[in-house]
């Protein structure tokens, strides 16, 4: 197991990537911390990660709140004496134009997708530091390297997301602490509800993924999770400050 005893954190793991992502980094030994604002979907996690043999535990958090996330920080810290891996997964998907997009739809997209994975990351940094390395992986989007139409609040946050991922990469490599973003493309989950409904339904969608997407499907979570494995084990050991796009070919299309 390649991550045996490690120390894990993943915010919005109670469902789609989040959960894939989780579950796979306990299956590969890690202790994982699921973190969702969703209390019963965060336990449904961790027990599925318990009955396949793992080691889980959740903790409802809203990343939105400061206190949520400097709870769940701090609470890993004493429980489990370090943090090895921290996925900063949880967002938002805000859909509409300039005009469309109410201040509070941006002002909730910088908040759950940029401002909370600063804070998480600046709140594990001390102990990273101390502990003599750590990953940090933050969940950005492959909106966040080219542009979605209509989606100017999702792709704003998420073109952030990579930027500071990139300048934290930078400034915490002499450290050995690893950070990356993960840019998934369309990965057929509830996150995507917002953009099927103002593209007109299931099927509108269905057709946009067949005819958008070089390889005429979308993604399963669990293929997002083999990424996310390789992003916070030793397997990408020498890489940093990179935005890992996986979207079937969309952004180069």
């Amino acid at each position: 197991m390649i991550l045996k005893d490690r120390i894990a954190v993943v915010t919005g793991a109670g469902s789609g990537i989040g959960r894939a992502g989780a579950m796979i980094i306990a299956r590969e030994g890690a202790v994982v911390v699921i973190a969702d604002r969703n209390q019963a979907a965060g336990e449904a996690t961790a027990f599925e990660i318990r009955a396949a043999g793992g080691r889980a535990e959740a903790i409802a958090t809203d990343v939105g709140e400061d206190a949520a996330v400097e709870q769940l920080i701090a609470g890993t810290l004493g429980k489990h004496g370090r943090i090895d891996i921290l996925h900063n997964h949880a967002g938002v998907q805000v859909g509409g134009t300039l005009t469309e997009v109410g201040i509070d739809g941006m002002d909730a997209s910088w908040r759950i997708n940029v401002r909370a994975q600063f804070l998480a990351a600046r709140l594990v940094m001390p102990s990273m530091i101390e502990q003599g390395g750590g990953v940090i992986l933050n969940t950005a989007s492959n909106s966040g390297v080219f542009y979605d139409r209509e989606m100017i609040a999702y792709a704003t946050s998420k073109h952030a997301v990579v930027a500071m991922t990139r300048q934290i990469s930078l400034d915490y490599a002499k450290y050995n602490i690893r950070v990356n973003a993960l840019c998934p493309g369309w990965v057929d989950t509830p996150f995507n509800e917002p953009f099927i409904t103002q593209m007109g339904g299931r099927d509108a969608i269905e057709r946009y993924v067949r005819t958008k997407i070089p390889m005429q499907r979308w993604a399963a979570a669990e293929e997002i999770a083999e990424a996310i494995l390789f992003l916070v084990s030793d397997r990408s050991s020498f890489m940093t400050g990179q935005a890992l796009v996986i979207d079937g070919g969309e952004s180069i299309g």
